[in-house]
């Protein structure tokens, strides 16, 4: 009751912020904030329109995209293992031993 006993004798202004709180001012509503709700609840209308229509079945979208999955994956793999260097063998390495061969 003091809280409006306050702002009675305060000509009626709030204390603190006026737009937050629990004792806050209302905002007036203007022409263009109502528009724009409108807008916004058009927009949000056609969204339930569109979402409540699948493009697919479910058994459509069941596995839909599994091939190109698969098939990105094997690009993903070649690319990383096309930075590891060739294989090297031990008898690649020993092959200069083979010019003269004079032990057999």
């Amino acid at each position: 009751m003091a809280m409006f006993l306050t702002a009675v004798l305060l000509r009626g202004r709030l204390s603190g912020s006026q737009w937050i709180g629990k004792h806050r001012r209302p905002r007036t509503m203007s022409f263009h904030a109502k528009q724009s709700m409108i807008r916004r609840l058009e927009v949000e209308t056609e969204n339930h329109y569109w979402l409540s229509m699948p493009y697919l079945t479910t058994e459509q979208e069941y596995g839909h995209a599994a091939e190109r999955r698969a098939r990105d994956f094997e690009a993903i793999k070649a690319a990383a293992t096309s930075k590891f260097p060739k294989h090297r063998y031990m008898a690649d390495k020993l092959d200069h031993f083979n010019v003269t061969k004079k032990w057999s």
